[in-house]
């Protein structure tokens, strides 16, 4: 068997696990327990399957949406209990930007404040505005070119939901075509908790003035004994569990961007925590400053530069749907940029977690022009840096490394 096909076998394998695991429903028992994760497919159903989707409504062939600038359409409002199990999205706009200026939310049983808010093409694993492949267990970006965008986070609610879609771009989105398939049932079981995503992004600064990391700079390393200046990808109250990250890194720097430890605070709890890593590589389940593709349902690299050493973009993604991150009371969940904070970094991440409602409200996204990647850095900078660097050095023959 290829290796393209032993993965997706694992995958196959995976989801029938994950759907049985979360199955919102009380399951019919025969008297036997089921060894193969495949085998709850069998199992008696007591709901109905539906999709709401853009197919044209004349029978004609324009299946899809037009959504004009500062406009915000209406996906999907269901009325009574049921659970979305599948989502599908492919965009047509004439805005470069369009996948960090189409902002998606969803609301469940009625609630004012929104569950789920994001910039469309972030929460499906698309970092920058950017079209890529991207592959995992619950989230997937695939042909052409990562165009498609999918989700299989199951997402259940006891009386209603409504999924929007807001083009906050100045240019009309030409074309939404969308599937959102999910099943009816006649009650949701009282132990389900709701789902979330929240989208977050900061131009870091350097805690103590200076890009210090691996100590190039000066010696001794700084240290971070309260996590205060850490980037928040998280901050919620209540009771549920934490399933994973999205996380785009865009360095300005050749030195790797990822010695930052991740922080879990569980309940109020204060530094160093219950759940404290030891780089952001290894959070993400990977080592030694990797600078490769690689896609594991449930972790991996999508995305990674192509400059010199580190200097670029990275995306990065860890799902917890074996390991959640389990809270009574509340979580925060963060990580340093850079070791003790030190780099500038323009990090963006969405976060995903399952809780009881309500929740507390989400903190609003910054507008879309605070929302605009920062430009990539190309070797003619790089060389404008070392001219710069000749000059303050006198300039004359230097090679670069000269203290």
């Amino acid at each position: 068997m290829s290796k393209i096909g032993t993965v997706f076998s694992i995958v196959l394998l995976v989801v029938g696990f994950i759907s049985s695991s979360m199955d919102v429903r009380a399951q019919p028992r025969h008297g036997t327990e089921l060894a193969s994760p495949l085998d709850s497919i069998a199992r008696l159903r007591n709901s109905t399957s539906k999709r709401i989707s853009s197919f044209d409504r004349t029978g004609l062939n324009a299946d899809r949406l037009t959504i004009e600038p500062g406009e915000t359409a209406t996906l999907a409002e269901i009325k009574g209990a049921g659970c979305i199990k599948h989502i599908w999205f492919t965009i047509s706009h004439t805005d470069k930007l369009y996948r960090r200026n189409m902002v998606l939310r969803m609301y469940w049983d009625g609630e004012k404040h929104p569950s789920v808010e994001s910039p469309v093409g972030d929460f499906f694993g698309q970092g920058w505005g950017e079209e890529y492949l991207f592959n995992s267990l619950p989230l997937a970006a695939s042909p052409g070119g990562g165009k498609a965008l999918n989700c299989y986070f199951p997402m259940p609610f006891a009386e209603s939901a409504k999924i929007t879609i807001e083009n906050q771009s100045d240019q009309k989105c030409n074309a939404f075509y969308y599937f959102i398939d999910y099943e009816e049932m006649p009650k949701l079981d009282r132990d389900v908790l709701q789902f979330h995503a929240w989208w977050n992004h900061e131009l870091t600064m350097p805690s103590k003035g200076d890009e210090n990391e691996w100590a190039t700079l000066r010696k001794p390393e700084d240290a971070n004994t309260t996590g205060e200046d850490n980037y928040l990808i998280l901050s919620a109250e209540g009771t549920g569990h934490y399933v994973g990250v999205n996380y785009y890194v865009h360095s300005p720097t050749p030195m790797w961007p990822g010695e930052g430890d991740d922080l879990f605070l569980v309940d109020g709890e204060k530094w160093p925590g219950s759940l404290h890593g030891t780089g952001t590589e290894d959070y993400f389940n990977c080592s030694w400053c990797p600078k490769e593709i690689f896609m594991h349902p449930f972790f991996g690299y999508a995305r990674v530069n192509d400059n010199t050493g580190w200097l670029g973009r990275t995306h990065s993604y860890r799902f917890h749907l074996q390991d959640p991150v389990t809270f009574q009371k509340s979580l925060q969940v963060s990580i340093e940029h850079g070791h003790a904070n030190c780099l500038t970094l323009d990090l963006a991440t969405v976060a995903y977690w399952y809780q009881t409602e309500p929740h507390k409200p989400l903190i609003p996204l910054q507008d879309p022009e605070k929302r605009k990647p920062m430009p990539e850095i190309g070797v003619i900078d790089i060389h404008r840096w070392r001219e710069a660097w000749r000059q303050s050095k006198g300039g004359g023959v230097l090679w670069g490394n000269e203290q």
